[in-house]
């Protein structure tokens, strides 16, 4: 190796601290369900454009069984979040969605028409975050 390679992999290690550092000490200082609980998110859960329910997550294990027309669906909340566990539904993309736990996160089963989305509490720190800026 030659002088100017080993400058090269030195500058390029302090840069990569220089961002992974911050992230390491923003971490420590608490953890995301802790941000969640301060500012509950309700999940909205509607059915061929009714509403069905509204729960607010919690850190207990909740079931929601949906049995409609369409079909049945299960919902688990826990951990501030929530996830269709269970669908009857042809495809299951719905179960792809996962666990959701952030504001305007949602899971859809088309063929049951099932819809639910996570909203927060007013003055939820996680309602202002900008999405994207167009110029």
């Amino acid at each position: 190796m030659k002088r100017g390679d080993l400058v090269l992999i030195s500058v390029v290690l302090v840069a990569a601290l220089i961002f992974l550092v911050p992230r390491w000490v923003e971490g420590n200082n608490g953890n995301d369900s802790e941000k969640n609980h301060k500012s509950p998110l309700v999940a909205t859960i509607t059915v061929d454009g009714q509403v069905y329910k509204t729960v607010e997550l919690t850190k207990e294990e909740q079931i929601i069984e949906i049995k409609t027309d369409h079909g049945v669906n299960v919902l688990k909340v826990h951990d501030y979040g929530i996830e269709m566990m269970e669908a009857d539904c042809p495809d299951q993309v719905c179960l792809s969605f996962g666990f959701i736990d952030k504001h305007n996160q949602s899971i859809v089963c088309l063929p049951n028409k099932v819809l639910v989305e996570l909203e927060g509490s007013t003055g939820g720190e996680n309602q202002d975050e900008v999405d994207a800026i167009v110029n």
